[in-house]
């Protein structure tokens, strides 16, 4: 009986050793359970960018404020001066890749800022806003060749200069661009109906205005097109009750830009602003047309001028009803990618005053970012 024993014991250790390895060795054979991705830090597609804007103007008039009038960006005469300080970060949407959202911010320091940040005539609040220049979301819905809808704080695209002074021709801003408005909250929608035609249709609180309020929204509708190779062409309408009265705002706008030859690029403008402040007073209006002309002389050396006119009898523009006239002279130095040198002279001409300045402007930048900001 106890030889028995022995034996079934045995037999029971056997064949729990022999499970034990098969075990083991359909362990090791199993694939390894999948584990899951840790997240990452800096999600592919983002670019961080920052931007250094500074100048030295010399307005030879000596306002005894120190300021110059009807320059958004270099208002402070006879000053060093930071004009901006900027952060851009930026996920752009990839529908081909099955990224369909996207983000950007971009944050702002310097004395840009007073101007980006509205007045008290169309913001109850600047400051919760003062240091954001854009922040909207993306998503590129799937209809057609992608319906790319925007929500947020943007750049106004009314006339053919943007916010970013290494971007464009010239180092001062536009007449015409300090009588449109810079920015708008809420929705940005744009479709390519074909070609290279974009249609965009924008429902905002309304020029230069976070805060929504009179409970009217304003409406924005662009077209912009290539005529051919060399020439690109846009054209807008924007409409909305920018006041506290029941009057309303319309603003036709057209610009046209022609690379006449590799190192030659011709641009013209042309915008027209009529301002009820209620629907039976009479209209205040202006309007006006500027000309750009860019020479790239060497790889890092280019010349730009401007001249344009401007009938604002209304008196928008803040200095007095009349025509005004400004010509402009811009020389761009470039050595390297993100670092510029601008020189400008100015002459502007108001209804009761001439106006000079001189100009130099440092700018410094970095970034992932490619082309324009």
């Amino acid at each position: 009986m106890r030889t028995i024993t022995s034996l079934l014991a045995t037999l029971f250790v056997a064949a729990a050793l022999s499970h034990a390895q098969t075990s083991a060795t359909d362990r090791e054979q199993m694939p390894a359970a999948p584990q899951p991705a840790a997240p990452e830090a800096i999600p592919s597609g983002t670019t961080f960018n920052v931007l250094l804007d500074g100048y030295y103007e010399y307005n030879f008039n000596h306002p005894p404020d120190r300021t110059t009038p009807l320059r958004p960006f270099d208002s402070a005469a006879n000053n060093f001066t930071l004009s901006q300080g900027a952060v851009v970060i930026e996920r752009a949407p990839d529908p081909a890749n099955g990224r369909r959202f996207g983000a950007r911010l971009d944050l702002m320091f310097g004395s840009a800022t007073e101007s980006l940040s509205g007045s008290a005539a169309n913001e109850p609040r600047t400051a919760p806003y003062r240091n954001i220049y854009q922040a909207y979301g993306t998503y590129v819905a799937p209809v057609g060749s992608g319906l790319n809808i925007d929500f947020g704080r943007f750049s106004s695209p009314l006339g053919m200069e943007g916010t970013y002074a290494k971007d464009q021709m010239n180092y001062s801003r536009s007449l015409l661009f300090t009588a449109l408005p810079f920015y708008h909250m809420g929705f940005r929608t744009s479709y390519k109906l074909g070609g290279s035609t974009t249609a965009t249709w924008m429902l905002v609180n309304g020029a230069n205005q976070m805060e929504d309020f009179n409970g009217f929204k304003s409406n924005h509708f662009m077209l912009s097109t290539s005529l051919s190779k060399n020439l690109s062409w846009t054209a807008g309408y924007y409409v909305g009750r920018e006041g506290l009265g029941d009057g309303r705002t319309h603003i036709a706008d057209t610009y046209l830009t022609w690379t006449a030859t590799p190192k030659l690029t011709l641009a013209g403008e042309g915008d027209s602003i009529v301002s009820r402040q209620f629907a039976n007073s009479a209209p205040a209006r202006l309007t006006g047309g500027a000309g750009y002309a860019k020479y790239q002389v060497a790889p890092a050396f280019a010349l730009a001028g401007r001249f344009e006119y401007v009938a604002d009898p209304g008196g928008i523009l803040g200095v007095g009803a009349g025509n005004l006239k400004e010509a402009t002279l811009t020389a761009s130095y470039q050595p390297a990618e993100g670092f510029q040198v601008r020189w400008e002279y100015r002459h502007d001409a108001f209804a009761h005053k001439d106006q000079n300045t001189a100009l130099i402007g440092l700018l410094f930048w970095f970034g992932g970012k490619q082309g324009s900001w």
